[in-house]
């Protein structure tokens, strides 16, 4: 390949360099043609007139400046043409006057058009110049300033024939300078085309070499210095997959001493490997940009192939919408393996890369459209109305109900601007909506309170279940790292304290939603004021909930007091008796536990008994050796501050949750703002106008909704759920503190082994 590389090379400047001879040469004939056809309109001399003068005699006789001389022998004019460049023309003319004291006649115009400095390459502006001087001495010297001047000076015609003869060999030549750079450039091409033919390859067996020799680099040499030692980390699944690999090397290469692999033991965290396919790979790269999960660790990317799309379209539920960016991620999925979508620009590959994203979000959203009954800010009546509005007539009851209940007649239909419809009258409310919200809420004039009522308190529940399946999956890790006095000490007292203030706050909603009905909603309490009472010691006077409530009250919050000492003093106390000598409950080291290298908590575990494998000497030594880097105090404070950031999280967290609530409402009221202003103004116009103002409407609409509703909206649902997962669900168990598994792969070479190797 070197060799192939030196010899194009030394062709191609070659090639390259007579290009530019051809190229300078064939610029200075034009401007000799552009000079000849400017000085011919300086000087025309009558070949037949033209006197003939003795040459001008020696200095060394006759001085120049005896004009009496000159008059008497005679001197012989000459020519000195040229091009200058137009910035210089001034003070050229100058230095001409001042050196030659006035003995020239300097004659100049500008050419028509810009030429290229055969020197530079650059275009400029010229300008042709005659100068007519006498005497040979004063034609040196303007020879020499036309070099201090770097104007291109060219041989002037002393006769009519010569000029022509000049012009006309001048034609010839620039014709075939032509036709010489021509082929000059179809080899020069067909070279570079059949070099540019193995670029690629070239390029990508430079980049494999210089991989392979990077990675030998980090190789170490036994104690022989005849062979190399790789220490490595590999996946347990795929030993044997590099046990074959090694001896196919070793077959392929002719290697006299085969290469082996051996295990070796070691107390190094190892790094992480999540196998990911082309559907789970966005999910996993959102956990991932929060932090690469420790080894071993639970991964909460499985759980966010559900939930992130999910609360997603919690915040941009509508069914128009969704399906809208449903049927643009479908599209993308089909055609994945285009090869323009792998190679389009920064933002439309960013699309590309989440298209499995952007499909559950889309899906969801149609999902959550459904249960909001809206679609374009409108609602669709699929299986009809629960709601009858025929029965608040007086007509439909007899005399005796009347008097009990607020009836309809014609006189209050025609007189009311609002009519309000009473679930407590018989056949009004006929049963809920069999799929979501009834649609006779989007002509209501309190939808927006009965949606913010219902949203909000969903928005609650949601939240909580979220953080209480986070903490659930942290006993998961406790239970695989054998740590068991953390799902004592730490799990089972956050499950109290959040179940107990906050899954009661649930059991209240969902209680009061079964329990209370149309017939008593009037009588029914508050459940903020029911919650907040609940804190007050001693606590008001309300109606209740149910019988016992306040005793049921008084235990949570019992347990919830208990349960934070636990919380804050448990797990240091408990690894301070460890620490001690004393035996472990349920805490053994067999199989690798290693979380964090050298923390206090793993000391402990080190310095205390283990049950499961017994005692021996070298754990002895490891306990003595250990035993004095304990810090009682540096885990109390570690703990306290995890206790304060969960307890207060859990109030900030709950709230945090009601974004779900804000960004539907916000979604909900900007799909309504653009079907008002744009949609109703256009089917209000009359039929004559109607249509044809229809449809740039409808236009307006979609690219409206397009980019407002869908994409500067749908990234803001998109970065509160990210922030939803990031913050409230994965700092109950994720601590995300590993290293990323990445293998030796050609893959890699444009990112790893680029510019930074060169």
């Amino acid at each position: 390949m070197q060799e192939q590389l030196q010899k194009l090379e030394v062709e191609l400047r070659e090639v390259t360099k007579n290009k530019e001879k051809l190229r300078k040469n064939l610029l200075e004939l034009i401007e000799y043609t552009h000079m000849l056809r400017v000085t011919k309109t300086f000087l025309k001399r009558n070949v037949e007139f033209e006197p003939t003068y003795e040459e001008f005699p020696p200095l060394e006789n006759d001085s120049l400046l005896d004009y009496s001389c000159m008059q008497r022998l005679g001197a012989k004019l000459g020519f000195v043409s040229g091009l200058i460049n137009q910035g210089k023309v001034e003070a050229f003319e100058k230095m001409l006057w001042r050196v030659c004291k006035g003995y020239t006649i300097v004659t100049y115009a500008e050419l028509d058009e810009p030429l290229e400095d055969p020197e530079t390459g650059e275009v400029i502006k010229w300008y042709v110049f005659l100068i007519s001087f006498w005497g040979e001495q004063i034609g040196h010297k303007v020879k020499k300033i036309c070099d201090c001047y770097h104007c291109h000076v060219y041989p002037y015609p002393n006769t009519a024939e010569e000029r022509k003869e000049i012009q006309e060999g001048l034609n010839t030549r620039i014709q075939d300078l032509y036709t010489v750079l021509h082929k000059t450039e179809d080899y020069l091409r067909q070279v570079l085309c059949k070099a540019a033919e193995s670029v690629y390859s070239h390029v990508i067996q430079v980049k494999k070499m210089k991989a392979i020799y990077h990675m030998l680099n980090m190789c170490s040499f036994d104690v022989t210095n005849k062979c190399l030692i790789a220490e490595v980390w590999c996946p347990e699944a795929d030993l044997h997959e590099l046990r074959r690999a090694l001896e196919e090397g070793s077959r392929e290469s002719g290697a006299t001493i085969p290469s082996f692999m051996n295990t070796i033991p070691t107390k190094e965290t190892p790094p992480t490997l999540i196998r990911t396919n082309k559907f789970t790979e966005g999910f996993q790269n959102i956990v991932d940009a929060y932090g690469v999960g420790s080894y071993r660790e639970v991964n909460p990317a499985l759980f966010t192939i559900i939930t992130f799309p999910f609360l997603f379209a919690v915040m941009f539920g509508d069914f128009g919408h969704g399906f809208v960016m449903f049927l643009f991620a479908l599209l993308l999925v089909i055609n994945e393996n285009h090869p323009r979508l792998n190679q389009s620009q920064e933002i439309m590959r960013m699309f590309f890369n989440g298209r499995y994203i952007l499909l559950l979000m889309g899906l969801f959203s149609v999902y959550t459209g459904l249960i909001y009954n809206d679609c374009f800010s409108k609602s669709v009546n699929l299986f009809g109305s629960g709601w009858n509005v025929s029965a608040m007539y007086s007509s439909s009851h007899a005399l005796a109900e009347h008097r009990n209940m607020v009836l309809w007649n014609d006189t209050i239909v025609r007189r009311s601007r609002v009519l309000q419809l009473d679930p407590s009258v018989p056949g009004v409310f006929q049963g809920p909506y069999p799929l979501g919200i009834d649609p006779i809420w989007n002509l209501a004039t309190n939808r927006l309170t009965f949606l913010n009522s219902f949203k909000m308190k969903m928005s609650v529940i949601l939240g909580i279940i979220h953080m209480t399946f986070g903490v659930i999956l942290g006993i998961f890790n406790h239970l695989h790292f054998r740590k068991k006095f953390n799902i004592y000490l730490v799990s089972v007292p956050e499950l109290l304290f959040m179940l107990c203030i906050f899954g009661y706050l649930i059991f209240m909603i969902v209680y009061k939603w079964l329990v209370y009905s149309a017939e008593t909603s009037r009588v029914a309490p508050s459940i903020l004021i029911e919650f907040i009472n609940m804190f007050l010691f001693p606590a008001s006077e309300t109606n209740g909930l149910y019988s016992g409530q306040e005793h049921v009250q008084r235990l949570l919050l019992v347990i919830t007091a208990l349960s934070v000492p636990v919380l804050f003093l448990g797990k240091p106390l408990f690894l301070l008796w460890l620490h001690n000598g004393r035996s472990c409950f349920g805490v053994s080291r067999s199989g690798y536990t290693l979380i964090r290298k050298d923390s206090e908590e793993e000391v402990s575990l080190l310095g205390s008994q283990d049950i499961e494998e017994g005692n021996n000497p070298v754990e002895d030594g490891c306990r003595e050796m250990t035993c004095e880097e304990f810090n009682f105090g540096e885990i109390l404070m570690t703990q306290v501050i995890h206790s304060i950031e969960y307890c207060l999280g859990c109030i900030s967290n709950t709230a945090s949750y009601l974004r779900l609530w804000a960004l539907s409402l916000a979604h909900a009221q900007l799909s309504d703002v653009l079907w008002t202003m744009l949609v109703r103004v256009g089917l209000r116009v009359d039929t004559t106008y109607g249509v044809l103002l229809l449809l740039p409407v409808i236009a307006l609409f979609a690219v409206l909704t397009i980019f407002i509703l869908l994409i500067m909206e749908g990234l803001s649902a998109f970065l509160h759920a990210i922030r939803l997962h990031w913050v409230e669900f994965q700092n109950k168990f994720y601590v995300g503190a590993g290293t990323k598994f990445v293998p030796f792969s050609f893959r890699l070479l444009s990112s790893k082994f680029g510019d930074d190797m060169a």
